[in-house]
């Protein structure tokens, strides 16, 4: 039922994901293994031309360079959806939105927050009466 290219691409991310963890420090292994990411990242890139239309395409590149996690999420999402066949137009930069809306409600809220300890400030509101 998997589409072939989606199993080389995973047989390929093992083998990253094993290499990374504690390689055998062959150099045939580890040029074998650039070479095969190398065809991953191209076939992924394939997908995307072929699924994405140029303006969606540049939104998502732009996503990628702001938040390349989220890049990253999306394009894998899209990969799949083509290998399913889920795609039968070129997705429009409408439907990308669209999509990401979809994963930003997915994805947890990550909020930062700003604590400022005013004994420790060099200005104080007390010293004004001065």
């Amino acid at each position: 039922m998997d589409d072939p290219e989606l199993e080389n691409i995973r047989k390929q991310r093992l083998a990253q994901m094993q290499a990374q963890r504690g390689g055998t420090g062959d150099p045939s292994h580890a040029k074998a293994q650039e070479e095969r990411m190398q065809a991953m990242e191209e076939a992924k890139h394939t997908i995307l031309s072929q699924a994405l239309s140029q303006d969606a395409r540049a939104r998502l590149n732009t996503i990628k360079l702001s938040r390349p996690e989220k890049g990253a999420l999306v394009e894998n999402m899209i990969c799949r959806m083509a290998q399913m066949g889920q795609v039968s137009n070129k997705i429009t930069e409408q439907e990308l939105i669209q999509l990401l809306e979809s994963v930003n409600q997915q994805m947890p809220k990550t909020t930062s927050t700003v604590k400022f300890d005013r004994r420790r400030a060099a200005l104080d509101s007390d010293d004004d009466d001065l």
